[in-house]
């Protein structure tokens, strides 16, 4: 017998034993069978449509008939109860969502920037939120040189109170002086603000760096941020950047140690959030020599295709279910 015709039989056997006797008792076991029809979705049509074979099967006189609408109604006060909970937890969802919906936007509003054109560099990025709020942020910088600097942030965490740390990050970097554009200058000036303003139990990971042009030089920072590859186009090889340095906010007097790496023609820098490199499918996580294997394949495209064409494939071995922010930013030096 199933769940449905077993509820049933207990709605029979109730209403019959109160049309018998009338006691109190049997109309709270009523209320309660009420909650087990709510659980299983059998709908109040459905009630009533019982009811009434209850009452036909067992050809109750008029008496009977008026006296059984006493169970009904117990039955349907639960639903009713139950109706009334869920309009309002539904209205108060609809006026979170709508505000939910007004805080992503403004936060693309707040860490919109735009990808520079810096001649003899070829630059892709993509940037995509787990949730409506993004815990990624990235950012480009152009001085009066035309270098060019690249802060890639993520908020060990989601939604709106790693939305407010990204949207402190981004306007904390605005009020800096326009001459201050060393990668550990600005972790370390980054670092005493989150120290002071953010929750202890907040992790903020941040990679910085500047290319610059005239050398060809690439110095970066980091703060405990995934490292992310160089990419040698003469050997055609990949290899880790090095990412040493403590996550922001840790400890107010941290120093950070500055890296460098020069661009040849075809060679690229490889920047990302842990989205990235620990998408997680049935399996497991993805190795980061798979990462690699996605990039080797799609080497002979502009760095925007390839960092589409990897976000489609990871974002298809998830299912199409992105588990963390998404950011991918490639630079490649192109003569």
């Amino acid at each position: 017998m199933g769940f449905r015709e077993s509820l049933e039989d207990k709605y029979r056997a109730i209403l019959g034993k109160y049309l018998e006797g009338k006691d109190e008792q049997t109309l709270y076991q009523g209320q309660k069978l009420s909650r087990k029809l709510i659980e299983h979705h059998i709908s109040p049509e459905e009630i009533i449509s019982l009811h009434r074979t209850v009452l036909m099967e067992n050809g109750f006189q008029a008496d009977a008939i008026f006296d059984s609408f006493d169970i009904l109604l117990e039955v349907m006060m639960g639903y009713g109860l139950a109706y009334r909970e869920h309009q309002s937890l539904r209205t108060e969802q609809l006026a979170l969502k709508n505000e939910i919906e007004v805080a992503a936007k403004m936060q693309q509003t707040l860490l919109r920037t735009v990808k520079p054109e810096i001649e003899g560099l070829d630059i892709g990025v993509i940037s995509v939120p787990a949730r409506q709020m993004n815990g990624d942020y990235y950012h480009f910088v152009k001085d009066e040189n035309q270098c060019l600097g690249i802060a890639i942030a993520d908020v060990i965490g989601k939604g709106i109170p790693a939305a407010l740390s990204m949207s402190m990050i981004k306007y904390a970097m605005d009020s800096f002086p326009e001459n201050q554009h060393s990668p550990k200058q600005i972790l370390e000036s980054l670092n005493r603000v989150v120290e002071q303003n953010v929750d202890p139990s907040m992790f903020i990971t941040m990679c910085y760096g500047v290319y610059d042009p005239r050398t060809h030089d690439f110095t970066y920072a980091s703060a405990g941020h995934e490292a992310g590859f160089f990419y040698n186009g003469e050997k055609q090889n990949f290899q880790d950047l090095e990412a040493r340095g403590l996550l922001l906010g840790i400890e107010k007097k941290t120093k950070y140690k500055e890296f460098n790496v020069q661009l040849s023609p075809g060679d690229m820098v490889i920047l990302l959030s842990d989205g990235v490199t620990e998408c997680r499918t049935q399996e497991g996580f993805i190795e980061r020599e798979d990462l690699i294997s996605m990039l080797h394949d799609y080497i002979h495209m502009s760095t925007q295709e390839m960092v589409t064409k990897i976000y489609k494939d990871l974002e298809r071995l998830q299912d199409f279910e992105l588990r963390d922010d998404f950011t991918l930013v490639i630079l490649r030096r192109v003569q």
